[in-house]
């Protein structure tokens, strides 16, 4: 399995369960906010990850997918909450939920990215 998969399968059961508390403390119109950013923010947090993963550590191709993958999120922060908002979503769950969401999946990064992994070898000198 590759780690954009894992990636992808972690950040899903990372919604599932922020949608399920949500469920247990939000009104409905709340918790379709929640659930829309969701929508949102899982394909493009999975595909900034992806184009992240697909670029060897280090390089320029790197840099780009980590700036191009923020300036992304902004984007959908700014321009996706509004669209959302004018949609006649809830502004604080939505908005809350967006950048949340982003916040959360770019926490769990590392963790499938692999970097800072190397490898120690002892010296016998």
């Amino acid at each position: 399995m590759s780690r954009t998969v894992k990636y992808a399968s972690a950040c899903l059961a990372l919604v599932a369960v922020v949608l399920g508390l949500a469920a247990l403390f939000m009104d409905p119109r709340g918790l379709f906010g929640v659930l829309a950013a969701a929508a949102v923010t899982l394909p493009i947090q999975v595909g900034a990850f992806g184009a992240l993963a697909a670029a060897p550590a280090g390089t320029n191709r790197f840099l780009a997918a980590w700036v191009g993958g923020t300036l992304v999120r902004l984007a959908v922060v700014g321009i996706g909450g509004w669209a959302l908002i004018r949609a006649g979503l809830p502004r604080a769950p939505t908005l809350l939920g967006l950048a949340g969401f982003f916040f959360a999946m770019l926490l769990l990064e590392p963790a499938f990215l692999g970097l800072g992994r190397t490898r120690h070898t002892t010296d016998r000198g």
